[in-house]
């Protein structure tokens, strides 16, 4: 029921389509519930009529059938048709919803669930949850007032017969019950196996460079066909609770007609019940099993749309672990002072950073070296609350991060990372992602700063170039110019480059290099960096290793101490050394 009241919340906006969608549903149920009694006043009073009273009699009924029946196909397109969208309306609010919630959950979400399964629960399940949200409601309502309207009209027909009916039909609902547990239990499976074929597909597809280069096609299609495999196996067992449900409501609906056959045939030789009655009735019980058979496949409609809106609701009942605080206040003015202090991290219960303390004065630059795992991207991820720290606190300008909105704060800071992430679209719309209303003489200053403004005029389509999907159509060293020119136009005070040159060739290194010269001026600057030629300039190196830092320093004040700073320099540049 939670669930439930959860889900009606969502018709509240389309309140006035809904009640006029139920009017026009109650409508054509009454009109559908008035045939059979009409037909019985004729037989009642034309029956004993002259031929001239019957000829004008039929001229009005025909007209007042007409004008019911225009109703009636009017009352019909507004359900079909407005009722619809009004489901697809639903369909658009909670995808709207989910991909906001998605946006706001923590990187810890991220890292515990598949994309795959995320875009499976923002498509497919709302499309069947749109389909509940028209059809239920509508179905319910028009099938109950039939079955109502119906027992009512066959209880005032014949009594007993009546009865006998009510004892099948609730042998029929008992069993409906049952089956409808389990039909529950086989259309969350689907779910997720389905969920589980989507993140194979994801999976495979967001890797396919990386497939062939292996010729590892054959693999993969292993892992898709094991997972369609149970995809398969899940439907089957669905389609057969199905089976077993439609199959045995079909029965039940048999015992029904075989109810009135019998029945009325024995309370006709009784003498309690007219041939003529037996007829009107039969035009009932029709109506009658009609919205029963609604009902049966209203159920399956249930289960689809009911499973999917639980997982719907599981995405957005889920704790966002960052958010801002209650008191929180945007971070203005930034100078770029950055203070660490006493901090400790870890991801469950693996221990990251233990009472670390670092200080950063407002322009300076620090370089974090060490071994991979160690926690060099950790510690940035911490001062962008990416993560929240677990003990300690990290403090820009004097004010403790978890005191200021996340989007002023991260709008302070800008990061060029290793593995760079373009956006389908073109080149122009890459770079001013770093401030979406930039101009184009602004974008163009950002590019030249970044040393890529001579390559994308050089390019047929020059900014309005297409990248591809991550920016496919352009070269590692390319696309970290863009990224760089992104930098550039957010304009950062801070700035964290996360081995940032690590995965390019020397001649791309040097080029990018300089742009990173140039846009670490006169900001506080972190470096991630495994190439230890990058950072001898820094301000200060510290060296992470397992158990926090292991030593700080110039380069040279490093490279004097002959330790472990010292050790891994020599590791470097010995041989180039002795090939020079």
């Amino acid at each position: 029921m939670k669930i439930m009241r959860k889900f009606i919340q969502y018709y509240k906006p389309y309140k006035t389509v809904f009640i006029f969608d139920m009017i026009c549903a109650m409508i054509i149920s009454l009109i559908d519930l008035a045939f059979p009694q009409i037909l019985n006043y004729l037989n009642d009073t034309l029956y004993i009529a002259d031929h001239q009273t019957i000829i004008q009699s039929l001229f009005w009924l025909a007209v007042f059938l007409l004008i019911m029946y225009a109703i009636r196909a009017l009352c019909k397109y507004y359900v079909s048709a407005q009722g619809h969208i009004m489901g697809a309306q639903m369909e658009r609010d909670m995808r709207k919803d989910l991909f906001d919630k998605f946006e706001q959950l923590s990187f810890s979400y991220y890292d515990r669930n598949n994309t795959g399964e995320m875009m499976s629960k923002l498509v497919s399940d709302l499309f069947d949850i749109c389909e509940f949200a028209h059809h239920g409601p509508e179905n319910v309502f028009i099938s109950l007032l039939k079955i109502i309207g119906s027992f009512v009209l066959l209880m005032y027909i014949h009594v007993p017969l009546t009865i006998l009916l009510i004892i099948v039909t609730l042998c029929m609902l008992l069993f409906s019950l049952k089956q409808n547990k389990a039909m529950q239990q086989t259309f969350m499976d689907n779910r997720r196996k389905i969920a589980g074929v989507n993140a194979s597909l994801q999976d495979t597809l967001a890797g396919i460079r990386v497939v062939k280069s292996f010729a590892n096609e054959d693999i993969e299609r292993h892992k898709f066909a094991r997972s369609n495999e149970r995809f398969l196996q899940s439907k089957k067992n669905n389609y057969h609770c199905m089976g077993r449900f439609q199959g045995g409501n079909n029965f039940f609906q048999g015992l029904l007609y075989v109810t009135i056959l019998v029945g009325g045939g024995f309370f006709i030789a009784q003498g309690s019940l007219e041939p003529i009655a037996l007829a009107t009735y039969a035009l009932y019980i029709n109506i009658f099993i009609t919205p029963i058979e609604v009902l049966v496949e209203f159920t399956e409609m249930l289960q689809k749309g009911y499973s999917g809106f639980k997982r719907f609701n599981e995405v957005m009942e889920t704790q966002v672990e960052i958010e801002d605080a209650p008191d929180s206040h945007d971070l203005v003015n930034v100078k770029g002072v950055i203070d660490y202090k006493d901090v400790s991290f870890g991801y469950d219960d693996e221990k990251v950073l233990d009472h670390l303390n670092i200080h950063i004065d407002s322009g300076k630059s620090i370089a974090l070296v060490g071994p991979s795992g160690g926690g060099k991207t950790t510690i940035c991820s911490l001062l962008l609350r990416f993560y929240d720290v677990t003990g300690g606190s990290i403090e820009i300008d004097g004010q403790d991060i978890r005191k200021l909105t996340l989007k002023s704060l991260r709008q302070s800071i800008g990061i060029v990372q290793q593995d760079v992430y373009l956006f389908t679209g073109s080149i122009k719309e890459n770079i001013s992602y770093g401030k979406p209303d930039a101009s184009d003489e602004e974008i163009i200053e950002a590019a030249k700063k970044a040393n890529i403004h001579d390559f994308i005029m050089s390019l047929p389509d020059g900014y309005d170039t297409y990248v591809g999907e991550r920016g496919t159509r352009l070269s590692g060293g390319q696309k970290q110019r863009i990224s760089i020119a992104r930098i550039f136009l957010k304009d950062p005070k801070i700035l964290i480059l996360d081995e940032a040159t690590s995965a390019l060739d020397n001649e791309s290194e040097r080029h990018i290099q300089k742009s990173l010269e140039a846009l670490s001026k006169n900001r506080t600057c972190i470096t991630i960096a495994h190439r230890l030629s990058t950072i001898r300039n820094a301000d200060e190196i510290i060296v992470i290793g397992n158990n926090g830092i292991v030593e700080r320093g110039t380069h040279q004040f490093l490279l004097n101490k002959n330790n472990v700073y010292a050790k891994y320099y020599r590791l470097q540049f010995e041989g180039l050394e002795e090939n020079a």
